[in-house]
């Protein structure tokens, strides 16, 4: 019996598990496949959703679902961590001893924030990129007064325009709850603009400049000073802050740099059409954890694992399996607490952003609320 081997139970591993179970349903029956998922958790965390946490608009339970709820009963379901792969002998090993044999693996093991890389920042900052964290800077919202707020971003990150969705919430909290008048807000950025793509950063540089937000470019963080109650930049530019909200670099997980198959980052090297591993056509990465230069994005996921899901359904039918992945990303932007905006790209196309608009600040909700379902392999 052949076997497709998954590393990661978050939303690529998952909805790609889901989609092959669903294609080679009766294939699974005859026992001519087995499909296998390795997680290191047995529950589900939405991860966009940490971004509404912080203005009680999402409860964690709002979030998190046992992963069995989420996953097809026909897969093969281990709770473990790989800590070994071995290309060669296509094989994987598991913290617990076991090994497993593969036909086709499929590394999912997503992007992690690195916290630890800032000096300072878990003793006078926050970030909303992890439930605990999230839940904590909700807490210091609850008693902010009014002051100066510091968003400062570190690159590479997952959901790229969650900053700019957050620094956007928080002016229109702040109006709401009357402390607007008091409040000076500052978006620092390590590049030229408030963003990577420039239609992007033209929409943030003109919502900021109608709301009074003012924007620090080419601030790469160094460490923040917790006496001071300063984020300091490489080149000594300090802003000083009353509460300060950090979004760290990202890296790839612990394994990928462990086993060597990745760069120093932790992000895996593959063909930006085949999604499979450099010299490798048995490996695929889908998810956060490719190197490809796109949106770390769970519709990045989507995408990918739709093509990939169709090609690996051929390949065990004895199919050719060779559709493309063009590079195709959609992302809502939250413009406030009731307006949204989306893009929609590819390789070839850039971004051209929306005018802001409650239809799709509800459209982004829907979607939210829709995550299980598209997890599922069914929208």
């Amino acid at each position: 019996m052949k076997r497709i081997l998954i590393i990661g139970g978050g939303t690529a591993g998952t909805m790609l598990g889901n989609k092959l179970a669903k294609g080679l349903a009766n294939e699974i029956v005859e026992t001519e496949i087995c499909i296998t998922i390795i997680s290191e958790k047995d529950y589900h965390v939405y991860q966009p959703g940490y971004l509404y946490i912080p203005f009680h608009l999402k409860q964690p339970e709002d979030l998190i679902r046992p992963i069995e709820q989420v996953m097809d009963s026909k897969i093969e379901l281990i709770i473990d961590k790989a800590v070994e792969i071995n290309t060669v002998a296509k094989s994987v090993t598991l913290k617990k001893g076991a090994t497993l044999s593969y036909d086709y693996l499929i590394i999912a093991t997503g992007s992690h924030p690195q916290s630890v890389e800032i000096p300072g920042l878990d003793e006078a900052g926050h970030i909303f990129y992890e439930m605990d964290r999230a839940l904590k800077l909700r807490e210091a919202m609850d008693h902010f007064d009014g002051g100066k707020v510091v968003v400062a971003v570190g690159l590479p990150h997952k959901c790229p325009v969650a900053p700019l969705e957050f620094t956007m919430m928080f002016e229109d909290w702040a109006r709401q709850r009357g402390i607007r008048e008091k409040t000076e807000i500052t978006y620092a950025y390590p590049l030229a603009g408030p963003y990577g793509t420039a239609s992007v950063a033209e929409l943030a540089t003109k919502e900021f400049g109608e709301r009074d937000i003012s924007i620090e470019t080419f601030f790469m963080i160094d460490h923040v000073d917790p006496k001071t109650k300063e984020v300091v930049s490489m080149d000594g530019t300090r802003l000083p802050f009353d509460l300060l909200v950090v979004i760290p670099p990202h890296k790839g997980s612990d394994l990928v740099r462990e086993v060597g198959l990745g760069d120093s980052g932790g992000w895996l090297p593959v063909d930006r059409h085949k999604l499979n591993l450099e010299n490798k056509e048995d490996v695929f990465v889908v998810g956060d954890a490719t190197n490809l230069p796109i949106s770390k994005a769970g519709s990045t996921a989507h995408f990918e694992s739709e093509i990939l899901a169709e090609n690996l359904i051929d390949k065990v039918k004895g199919l050719s399996g060779n559709r493309r992945y063009n590079g195709k990303v959609f992302c809502f932007i939250e413009t406030g607490l009731h307006k949204a905006t989306y893009i929609s790209f590819d390789y070839d196309n850039p971004p051209k952003p929306v005018t802001p608009s409650k239809m799709v600040h509800y459209a982004k909700a829907a979607y939210n609320s829709g995550h299980w379902v598209n997890l599922k392999g069914i929208m």
